[in-house]
């Protein structure tokens, strides 16, 4: 196999990486304030891919305009799930609330279902050829969904780390008794946390689904390997959450020189399972002692 094969490998890696990325890191600010994991990620990626897809077919001029469309939906669906659903089950057990997304997730699905053809779907998209640098080959689309999931996070990032709401949120995070003994209020950064949980998701959905095919099940495909990114990178830390979608990424798409694409994620969880035994907090999580 030659290194161009590998480079066109890592390349893909990266790319896929980057867009687990997103859903990863809804999961994590999710996880790290609320203090359960929303698996209902997943068919809210769905849910937004669809939309997506519906403000295209209406003749929307920018498929950019599809997609703020689409991340608009979603965060009022996160904010309606926050405000009817885990806000009233704030002081039960992670294992209720954990139960109550998964009950959200499979009505998600269902409703999908009921609306949109389980034909599999596509976005209207111009057929382009792969630009090639001497063997190593890019679609434009790639590239595109590249910069979008770089550009974002570089968004989010920047919000949590030099705006008040966001040092008001890793306070929330840190220690809520404290956070409210110093007059921190919870209630409108709770809100943006789950419109940016909602707005994260729908991206994310819509960039998978623009190099797939789109099912009313596909998100719920993206859950567990989101989920595994959390956990490699350390859980309740962002930048681990996107270091470990990136490596679960290129890790997946490696190992299909070795075991072919039907094996990929069974490597991809071999990893996770090695970094979890040498390091059980994740690789930049922090272990926390009890008394």
């Amino acid at each position: 196999m030659s290194g161009t094969f590998f480079i066109n490998l890592i390349l893909n890696g990266l790319i896929e990486g980057m867009v687990i990325a997103l859903p990863a890191l809804a999961l994590t600010l999710v996880l790290d304030i609320s203090k359960f994991p929303n698996v209902a990620v997943g068919d809210t990626m769905t849910v937004g891919a669809y939309a997506a897809l519906a403000f295209q077919s209406v003749g929307l001029p920018y498929f950019a305009l599809s997609v703020g469309g689409a991340m608009a939906v979603c965060m009022v669906l996160s904010l309606a799930t926050w405000h009817f659903v885990f806000r009233r089950l704030s002081k039960a057990s992670m294992v209720v609330n954990l139960l109550a997304a998964v009950g959200l997730a499979f009505m998600m699905r269902s409703v999908l279902q009921l609306l949109v053809s389980s034909q599999p779907q596509v976005y209207d998209f111009p057929l382009v050829r792969a630009w090639n640098f001497h063997g190593v080959r890019l679609l434009p689309a790639d590239l595109w969904v590249l910069l979008t999931s770089v550009a974002t996070l570089l968004v989010v990032f920047g919000i949590f780390r030099y705006t008040d709401l966001g040092r008001r949120l890793r306070a929330i995070a840190d220690n809520p008794e404290l956070a409210r003994a110093s007059a921190i209020r919870s209630r409108w950064p709770v809100w943006f946390l789950w419109a940016l949980f909602g707005a994260l998701s729908a991206l994310g959905g819509v960039l998978i689904a623009s190099k797939s095919v789109l099912l009313p099940e596909f998100g719920w495909e993206f859950v567990i390997p989101a989920f595994s990114a959390v956990i490699l990178g350390g859980i309740g830390n962002p930048v681990g959450a996107v270091l470990g979608a990136v490596l679960m990424g290129v890790a997946q798409e490696l190992s299909v020189a070795f075991v072919g694409p039907s094996y990929k994620i069974v490597v991809s969880f071999a990893v996770l399972i090695l970094v979890l035994m040498l390091r059980p907090s994740g690789l930049l999580g922090t272990v926390e002692k009890s008394r």
